[in-house]
């Protein structure tokens, strides 16, 4: 019987409970014990029969499994809290993130044996130290924004494997244990008869399941139904399959095809804002919801990424009962934008939806009740909410990371030019990030990542030798990232970053803690681990770098040429050249004007032993920046040990460079 199973760790489905043995370290049994935590633990589960179906400890995105998302909310979650089925990942996303870090007081658990009065005889202990203890309380993260949720299952950060793992439900194990789950619970929703009447769920007597009951239904409640009772439960579910079905659900004949639309998809982002329909008794509001339709498309062509359908061409289906499919195959776009507007005095209701035309999921759906004073600036914040979504979908993660705490698109869309600008390393791109940042500053005085671009310019300054005063550049920097933590906190890229300029001006006492910090608020963010890296390699500690390093550019694939430089350098620290060689090459052709790319490629060539490529990749140095100087970039590096100064330099040296 699967009950016996020695794997440390178990989800049981059957009972719903969690159980961790790690020998010597965890023992303990989590309960969930309530249709909203049941759900949750069957969110663990999805995951972690993605993970095994994959192989590895990885993030799953759970926009591909809405379906089952929904599915599972509806069945064993039993709404968990919730109708609006279009608005799991945002609620998924708000509660865990404000949650899990603190699993021992969070609401979600029942954990048994931590306190006297949760003891009941169980025996479960915590037989590991305070530090150890927050190891656990991080085992669930998670990534992306409201709308595009990533979670992981991070058993590894105990010492667990994916081999560890079992999945319990009846007599079955893992992927057919989940298989026979989720079929248990469609056939639940399909084969249920209609009922004429119901009853006030009031007016029915609760009483103790059976013990038969409960294995035959683990995703029910601890409660006999009444008939009456019955009727509802049926009805709900077969409401919640229909709805389903018809929004999240991916209906082949309902889904877009690329090979039948009138014009060839662009190469980015294709979008199609339909007329906003006007919900309101007054015909007259009819100019209300078209102006709100035209704002959000100019908002939208703003971004020099996503291509934009022409007002003309949309409101050509104004008052047509079109499906998202056919706009889709005659304007050659991927992505609809649909909604409503519900005006009643001073007060508004606007419902927009947002659709894969190729999916035929619904990415996101919002409902926004306001007043008309705030209109403005709910259009922006639409217009954002897309760029965003599409953008992290897109795995571009600055764009994430921009957008975090803005209201003004003007100074949101002049952040991410900004932010482009930096990334290419260049004097030319610098100069005009920094005004970009100062722009975005202008319009939206409180935005803290505005203040952070533009610290990072001054930063910048001392490595391309663009400053006549390095150190009034860096107290710069340091003042204006200080102003950045001011104003949020949380951002644990400002604390990564203010330790890379403790680093520069030799306060590693000051460094380590804003690391520390850093990793505990955001350990899965692409920005704070490239910074821990760098501090931590400047540290002398580069095999400690290293994978903080790696993982950074996991998490960002398109990530800047910056990235792959310093993972250059850390492996040039620990010998490892020819992996060092591999990411300079990398950094070379993500920014070929950059000579920052081409300085690490010579020296890395150069200890190396590859003297005639040195030599060459030197030569670019000079080519792109004729006043390159040793002596200038010797004082921009920030190593705390001289002697790895001193290998850079020498192999500099070597390969030609003065």
């Amino acid at each position: 019987m699967v009950e016996n199973t020695k794997n440390p760790i178990r989800i049981d489905l059957n009972e719903f409970k969690l159980h961790i043995h790690l020998k010597n370290r965890i023992q303990l049994t989590l309960y969930f014990n309530s249709p909203s935590r049941k759900f949750y633990l069957s969110v663990i589960a999805l995951v972690v029969n993605e993970m095994k179906r994959l192989g590895r400890i990885t993030s799953i995105p759970m926009e591909g499994h809405l379906g089952l998302l929904v599915l599972l909310n509806e069945t064993i979650g039993e709404s968990a809290g919730s109708s609006d089925m279009e608005n799991l990942l945002p609620r998924i996303y708000r509660k865990w993130k404000d949650i899990l870090p603190d699993l021992e007081n969070a609401h979600l658990f029942k954990i048994l044996g931590r306190r006297k009065e949760y003891d009941e005889g169980m025996g479960r202990t915590y037989p590991f130290a305070e530090a150890e203890k927050d190891n656990w309380a991080n085992l669930f993260d998670y990534q992306g924004s409201e709308e595009n949720v990533r979670l992981k299952f991070a058993v590894d950060r105990v010492g667990a494997t994916l081999d560890d793992i079992v999945i319990l439900y009846e007599d079955l194990l893992n992927g057919e244990a989940w298989e026979k789950l989720i079929s248990n619970l469609k056939r639940k929703g399909e084969h249920v008869p209609k009922a004429e009447a119901i009853q006030s769920v009031g007016e029915v007597p609760k009483s103790p399941e059976s013990q038969m009951e409960r294995q035959k239904s683990p995703w029910q409640g601890r409660r006999r139904w009444a008939v009456p009772v019955a009727l509802i439960v049926v009805i709900t579910a077969a409401a919640a399959l229909a709805t389903w079905k018809l929004y999240l659900k991916p209906i082949p004949d309902k889904k877009a095809s690329v090979e039948k639309m009138a014009f060839p998809l662009p190469d980015k982002p294709s979008i199609a804002v339909l007329p906003f329909v006007n919900m309101s008794e007054d015909p007259k509001q009819e100019f209300f919801s078209d102006g709100m339709t035209e704002e959000i498309i100019t908002a939208l062509s703003k971004s020099p990424e996503l291509f934009i359908i022409a007002r003309n061409s949309t409101f050509a289906y104004k008052g047509k009962a079109v499906g998202v499919k056919q706009v889709s195959k005659e304007l050659g776009v991927r992505y609809v934008l649909e909604g409503s507007i519900r005006r009643e005095g001073n007060q508004v209701r606007i419902t927009a939806n947002f659709i894969d035309a190729l999916t035929g999921y619904h990415l996101w759906t919002e409902r926004y009740d306001r007043e008309m004073k705030e209109v403005l600036a709910l259009q922006d914040e639409i217009a954002l909410k897309i760029m965003t979504a599409l953008h992290v979908k897109l795995q571009r993660d600055d764009a994430r990371v921009m957008a975090r705490g803005v209201k003004n698109l003007e100074a949101y869309l002049k952040a991410m030019e900004g932010r482009e600008q930096f990334n290419r390393g260049t004097k030319e791109g610098n100069t005009l990030a920094r005004k970009l940042a100062e722009e975005a500053i202008a319009l939206e005085a409180d935005y803290a990542r505005g203040y952070w671009l533009l610290a990072a310019t001054h930063s910048r300054d001392i490595l391309l030798g663009t400053t006549k005063y390095p150190k009034e550049s860096l107290e710069r920097a340091i003042e204006l990232t200080k102003k950045a933590i001011a104003l949020d906190p949380s951002d644990g890229n400002f604390r990564s970053s203010m330790a890379l300029l403790y680093a520069r001006s030799r306060q590693w006492d000051k460094g380590f803690p804003e690391v520390e910090r850093a990793l505990a608020l955001e350990p899965n963010s692409p920005e704070v681990l490239f910074n821990s890296g760098v501090f931590l390699n400047w540290a002398g500690k580069p095999e400690e770098a290293v994978p903080l390093l790696k993982e950074s550019i996991r998490l960002n694939p398109f990530a800047p040429a910056e990235q792959f430089r310093l993972l250059s350098a850390a492996y040039c620290q620990t010998r490892r050249h020819e992996e060092a060689i591999e990411m300079a090459k990398l950094a070379v052709q993500r920014a070929p004007e950059s000579h920052s790319s081409y300085v690490q490629l010579a020296a890395v060539l150069s200890a190396g032993g590859r003297d005639d490529e040195a030599r060459a990749a030197a030569a670019q140095v000079l080519k792109i920046n004729p006043k390159f100087s040793l002596e200038q970039f010797a004082g921009a590096l920030a190593f705390k040990n001289q002697a790895h100064s001193d290998y850079m330099i020498d192999a500099l040296r070597k390969a030609g460079l003065k």
